[in-house]
């Protein structure tokens, strides 16, 4: 099963296996050949139903299921960028942080300082 890819992928990849010119797809479906070209290139954003019949006259049944991933509250890339590094290299990172952190409160009270 495929998880991910583009309408024109599929819609080229279908009439190919079905071994059909873009115009053959085309009569069967009821459009016109240059659709057929626009949908394969990419130009276009066909509609379920649109897309639905190309793949049908090309021989195939579209299928479509949403899969729960539940909600998402954190940039899981970011765990993985962390975690691709070595610990001597995370622990700098935070040195860094903290240092940027400190310069920020530092400059923040003796800012305070001076007003008061």
């Amino acid at each position: 099963m495929l998880t991910s890819m583009s309408t024109s992928t599929l819609i080229r990849d279908a009439r190919k296996r079905a071994g059909l010119t873009q115009a053959e797809l085309a009569e069967r479906a009821g459009v016109t050949q240059s659709v057929i070209a626009r949908l394969e290139r990419g130009g276009g954003n066909p509609t379920f139903l649109t897309l639905e019949r190309v793949l049908h006259a090309a021989g195939h049944r579209l299928e479509l299921s949403a899969v729960h991933q539940g909600l998402r509250t954190v940039d899981e890339t970011l765990i993985a960028q962390q975690l691709a590094l070595s610990p001597a290299e995370r622990i700098r990172g935070l040195d860094a942080h903290a240092a940027v952190t400190r310069t920020f409160v530092n400059a923040r009270v003796h800012r305070r300082e001076q007003h008061a």
